[in-house]
């Protein structure tokens, strides 16, 4: 019987999934999918390895499944669909590790529960990614379950780019830069020698609904756009990014806005929805007239810019761009920006190769190189968790021996 993996993303209201099978020594996509609505009108949608539709369903308005009931359903539809394979573990993306989790991890109750004290540092991840793993840690305590973290890639950075000006009691507590998407920055940092096996210095721009452009010298992070929160650098869907402590202190003092009121403002009307007042979706942007949707699209691209040359100055120049994520990979036109902006740094785009998609869009000639790779974070997660299960097998065996 060949084995597989399950690897879940769980929000506040979806669960997407994909299953890993075990072919010889690769692990293969067999199905992605998600549930959607958890809590409102529940959809479900299955794609096999090719990306073909071969599973929805449609709840009524009304009906809620909430993520106790979407794991047991898409437990039931899993059974049906293994076949000859077994489920041996499954991979959670966490978004925070904080401090303590550097690198991927098996989980227990513990570790669980220390995993929800980070709440407030990713309040709109962090409480929904761990629901998934108290369920079924309730429901099947020796499924082996592994958590990978979004911050963990970052860890490699030095002091002086993890570290805020204040005071040391404060920055003992955890106040410190973290960096976010690291999963697809260490996918990202896997595939690239296939591409540009001799750029050291690489910029990769995870442009999608969130966004963070990320130094990576060497394949380790260096810098990266994000810091305490995935509410800072860029711009977002919804977010804000970069913005002066003062205006929070203002809010607080003019407006007499709280703390929920104002966490909602910075993580969910901001970003390219809030300045905008149209959409967060860029793609809608893209086709508006109106001079808002313009500005946000303008201004987006502007501070992608401005972040690109402060990372650009960390590593002393750049040898290669990186895009991928949602926008990375389907927006021509704000790749063809940010490159234009990024000339300076010695990047010729080539305006065809970009406009068709193509794996490399700079010129053969162009001093940097500017690349498009679809990120695979899913994948990533599998990987960490076959290696996991293959420790966990092998101190088993050992342990049996002796």
């Amino acid at each position: 019987m060949s084995e597989a993996i399950l690897v879940l993303n769980a929000g506040s209201s979806s669960l997407k999934f994909s299953l890993f099978l075990q072919q010889e020594e690769a692990l293969n996509v067999g199905l992605t999918g998600q549930l959607e609505g958890l809590y409102t009108a529940p959809r479900f949608k299955v794609k096999d390895a090719l990306g073909a539709l071969i599973a929805e369903k449609q709840w009524l308005e009304g009906e809620s499944l909430g993520h106790e009931g979407a794991i047991a359903y898409l437990a039931d539809f899993l059974r049906e669909q293994l076949g000859p394979h077994h489920l041996v573990a499954v991979g959670h993306r966490v978004v925070h590790g904080g401090m303590r989790y550097t690198a991927p991890v098996a989980l227990n109750a513990a570790i669980v529960q220390d995993l929800g004290g980070l709440t407030a540092l990713a309040p709109l991840h962090q409480p929904h990614n761990l629901k998934p793993i108290s369920i079924l840690l309730a429901q099947h305590a020796d499924l082996l379950q592994v958590a990978c973290f979004d911050t963990a890639f970052h860890c490699t950075q030095a002091a002086v780019e993890q570290s805020f000006a204040l005071p040391q009691q404060i920055t003992e507590l955890g106040v410190r830069r973290y960096g976010f998407h690291g999963l697809s920055y260490e996918y990202i940092t896997s595939v690239l020698p296939q591409y540009a096996a001799q750029a050291r210095r690489v910029v990769v721009l995870h442009l999608g609904n969130g966004a963070s452009l990320c130094a990576i010298q060497d394949g380790k992070s260096v810098a990266s756009s994000m810091g305490f929160t995935a509410v800072d650098g860029l711009p977002m869907g919804t977010r804000c990014g970069n913005l002066d402590p003062g205006v929070v202190l203002y809010l607080i003092d003019e407006l007499k806005m709280d703390v929920r009121a104002i966490e909602k403002l910075l993580y969910q009307q901001s970003g390219l929805l809030g300045v905008s007042g149209i959409s967060s979706d860029m793609r809608t942007l893209l086709d508006s007239d109106d001079p808002q949707a313009k500005f946000a699209v303008d201004l987006f691209v502007y501070r992608i810019a401005r972040e690109l040359g402060a990372l650009a100055a960390t590593m002393g120049g750049v040898d290669a761009l990186v895009f991928t994520a949602g926008i990375g990979e389907h927006a021509p036109l704000i790749r063809q920006r940010v490159c234009q902006a990024a000339a300076w740094l010695g990047l010729d785009l080539d305006e065809a190769a970009n406009q068709a998609g193509a794996a490399r869009i700079s010129r053969a000639d162009s001093a940097v190189s500017a690349w498009l790779i679809p990120t695979h974070e899913e994948w990533m997660i599998a990987q960490h968790t076959r290696q996991i299960l293959h420790r966990t097998r092998a101190h088993a065996a050992s342990v049996l021996t002796h």
